[in-house]
Order: C-alpha cells, then sequence, then structure tokens
C-alpha cells in the first residue's frame, strides 16, 4: 500500500514531469502569445526573450492585465518544480514581484500559440 503518491517522489516526479506534453517557455518564439487554458481561467502567456523565462501574463484573478512576471515552471501541487515548462495536467508557478510570494494556478488542460491571422489580399 503507497502511503506517497507517486508523483510526490523525486523519481515519481521525474518520470510524470518527463511524459507530460508541454513547452519550455526558455525555447518559446519571443513576443509570440501561448493561450494556456487551466481548469479555472484562460491565460496569456508571452514570452520576452529567447533564453528567458521571463513573461507578460494576462489572465485568472491575479492578472487582470498584462503584468511582467517570471515563469518559474510545472508543478504537481508539491515542492517539485519542472523549471521554465508549461505542462499539461501540472499546475504553473509565476513569480510576480507585486504580487507578494508566487503564484499558482489550477492544472493546465491546453497550450495554444496564437499567431496573428493576417487577410491577405490579392490584386
Amino acid at each position: 500500500m503507497d502511503l506517497v503518491p507517486t508523483r510526490s517522489t523525486l523519481d515519481g516526479f521525474t518520470m510524470e514531469a518527463a511524459n507530460a506534453e508541454g513547452i519550455d517557455v526558455r525555447e518559446a518564439e519571443p513576443l509570440v502569445p501561448l493561450l494556456v487554458v487551466t481548469w479555472n481561467s484562460l491565460y496569456r502567456v508571452m514570452p520576452l526573450r529567447l533564453g528567458s523565462s521571463d513573461v507578460l501574463v494576462q489572465g485568472g484573478q491575479f492578472f487582470p492585465e498584462a503584468t511582467k512576471a517570471r515563469l518559474v515552471g510545472s508543478t504537481f501541487g508539491g515542492s517539485f518544480l519542472k523549471m521554465h515548462w508549461i505542462n499539461i495536467g501540472m499546475h504553473l508557478e509565476f513569480d510576480a514581484a507585486h504580487e507578494g510570494g508566487p503564484i499558482i494556478t489550477s492544472p493546465v488542460t491546453e497550450i495554444r500559440v496564437a499567431r496573428d491571422r493576417k487577410t491577405r489580399r490579392t490584386h
């Protein structure tokens, strides 16, 4: 009988996080928004620079307006983090200086890249 869920151990977290579908925000195209749907909210996360986890985030209770923050990573709700990643099935953790502590979302259900769709006219 397991008293501790598998994902709450380091080996279990490593295995589940490695198999979770997601994106490393440091490798995402800068200034191209990611639409992140969680159980409770929709977030628009815009990476600011390649190789960085600095983002503009808008959505949910704590980010009604676009706010500069650092995407710390994804977690199953414990103390382990998959640094700088947005993973389906995991909570996001943001560090926003104005909030005084980490902001943790409900679990992510979907991630989409939101590219501008410009209408092309042919003459």
